[in-house]
């Protein structure tokens, strides 16, 4: 007997195609998305690239020789001026402003200055003489908090390694200084120090490859200083409620679209939708009513979670109003327009509840509600705009985060209103089965 009902309820599972898909195409495709964002990176590398635009200020042997070595590291992509203009040319370097400007706009993450007299500067170890030691600024984005702490780590080994003989030179010096190095021992280390200077010429890789983590310990210890400004978290009170707000407002408003929109399921099983389509409405019309609707219960919904970050959590969403709805308005015209999709495509409603559930924890998994894109292997990070809702979650960001104007905002919600576009027709074109012939 009791065989008897585990065969049975296999039976049942068989032909239950939506707890078929929720026991095992949901937690597959989970896996597999997840394993890529943190395994899937191929060639053994264990962090994203990080794009990093560099401005040399001292344009010295020393400043040079650093970044040629940091160009080295495999974990940077440095950038010294911006991309080709289509028309042709070849592109001024960046300079502060400029490249102070592209990390606002989110070209890159952080931006790394070599400001003038760098290579005047003495390396130095421990507190004494840390204002005078070589002095590198950080221009970061914090949305994206490993790129600056990477960057920092990186730059302290590529002083150890590419910068060896200044290294050892600052030592000597402060050796020097406290126990004092009569001639023949201060020739016999400038030789010491010339040879470093030959050997990390004629091996630049190898000293690259060196120590292959970063150093640790206190700032103060390390040969050169490096100041960090956070140029757009640092005038916010609670700058990561940006970012809860906008993932998980858009990935539940995902989820209310197709539930909602599953009321096209239930006018059609209880004869509803066939009464509607008699009269003189067309399938046209119902489907535009049912986005109008869809869109204004996405509209509430965004201002509910946005009202309820600024009141409590401190979201600064007086200041960007006109960019709040410039955004929510295509995200929740695009999320409503996929509701509809998902409600045409489905036969029942455990049907629907099993294809919603699948597609809307994939895409927003893969378009940052759940994990930040920039975390993400750059291959990844690419495939998770073919998904609207990264874009949506883009748009947010320049609004809250980013401080853009309305002009920048213009690449969304291009975007969305073209998804929006898109997923009406298809929904429009599923939904022909249910009109009378």
């Amino acid at each position: 007997m009791i065989l008897g009902v585990i065969r049975a309820s296999w039976a049942m599972l068989a032909r239950d195609r939506a707890a078929l898909a929720l026991s095992f195409v949901v937690p597959v495709v989970f896996f597999s998305i997840f394993a890529a964002i943190f395994a899937g990176r191929g060639g053994g590398e264990a962090t994203p690239k990080v794009r990093v635009l560099v401005v040399d200020e001292d344009d010295t042997e020393a400043s040079r020789r650093l970044l040629t070595a940091l160009g080295r590291e495999s974990a940077l992509v440095l950038r010294r001026a911006p991309r080709a203009p289509a028309g042709g040319g070849e592109p001024a370097p960046y300079d502060r402003a400029g490249a102070e400007a592209a990390v606002r706009a989110g070209e890159a993450p952080v931006a790394l200055v070599v400001p003038a007299g760098f290579g005047a500067a003495r390396i130095s170890f421990g507190p004494a003489g840390a204002s005078a030691r070589p002095r590198i600024e950080l221009l970061a984005d914090r949305s994206d908090p490993v790129a600056p702490q990477l960057l920092q780590g990186l730059l302290q080994k590529v002083a150890m390694t590419g910068l060896s003989d200044l290294v050892l030179a600052g030592a000597v010096d402060q050796l020097d200084e406290w126990v004092g190095l009569d001639a023949a021992q201060r020739a016999r280390i400038d030789t010491l120090v010339d040879d470093a200077r030959r050997a990390e010429a004629a091996a630049p890789d190898a000293a690259a490859a060196g120590g292959a983590e970063s150093p640790a310990g206190d700032g103060a210890a390390m040969p050169i200083a490096v100041e960090v400004r956070d140029l757009l978290g640092e005038t916010k009170r609670n700058p990561m409620v940006a970012f809860y707000a906008a993932g998980l407002g858009v990935m539940f408003l995902l989820f209310s679209a197709a539930g909602a929109g599953g009321a096209l399921i239930e006018e059609r099983e209880s004869g509803t939708l066939d009464r509607l389509l008699a009269t003189r409405l067309t399938m046209t019309q119902l489907l535009a009513g049912k986005l109008g609707y869809l869109t204004t219960l996405g509209l509430v919904q965004l201002a509910v979670m946005f009202g309820w970050g600024w009141a409590v959590f401190g979201l600064e969403l007086r200041g960007h109003l006109l960019g709040f709805a410039a955004i929510a308005l295509p995200t929740a015209l695009a999320c409503s327009a996929f509701g509809l999709v998902l409600a045409a495509v489905s036969r029942t409603r455990k049907q629907l509840v099993a294809v919603s559930n699948l597609v809307i924890l994939s895409i927003s998994a893969l378009g940052g509600s759940m994990f930040p894109r920039f975390l993400m292997p750059e291959s990844l990070r690419q495939v998770s705009l073919v998904t609207f809702n990264s874009w949506a979650l883009e748009g947010f960001l320049d609004v809250f985060w980013r401080d853009l104007p309305l002009a920048a905002l213009l690449p969304e919600i291009g975007v969305l209103l073209a998804w929006t576009a898109g997923l009406f027709l298809l929904a429009r074109r599923v939904a022909r089965k249910w009109e009378l012939v």
